[in-house]
């Protein structure tokens, strides 16, 4: 899932200790661009806070989250957890090795850009 929007606060980190050993947490607060804004509060696990460390408040982003819901006691409670993050006109924060995938104007002479009609023709 894929929410864009501007980072309005980051929150302090939290950490500690589970049976599966020392555990990090930082969250913060991205609001939509929508009509309608609304607030999501996104957590970021492990070696990922580093990502949003280099991300000033109030700039636009998209982020790459999984959302989950657990049972306790009877209450259910969702996570909002962040794998991707991407400055709004950058390359992604998470991982800058990645290449981009081209543009049909970035392709070696060797690879010419399709034709209007040549989607049509595919061998497959």
């Amino acid at each position: 899932m894929e929410i864009t929007g501007k980072l309005i606060q980051k929150l302090e980190q939290q950490s500690g200790q589970s049976r599966n050993g020392t555990w990090v947490k930082q969250e913060f607060i991205l609001e939509t661009q929508d009509q309608y804004p609304k607030k999501v509060c996104i957590a970021l696990w492990g070696d990922k806070i580093k990502d949003i460390e280099n991300i000033a408040i109030g700039d636009s982003l998209k982020v790459r989250v999984n959302v989950e819901s657990r049972e306790y006691n009877e209450r259910w409670y969702t996570d909002v957890k962040a794998w991707r993050i991407e400055a709004m006109g950058s390359n992604p924060v998470s991982n800058p090795n990645i290449p981009e995938t081209p543009s049909f104007d970035e392709l070696p002479p060797e690879m010419p850009a399709p034709e209007d009609g040549d989607m049509d023709d595919l061998p497959f």
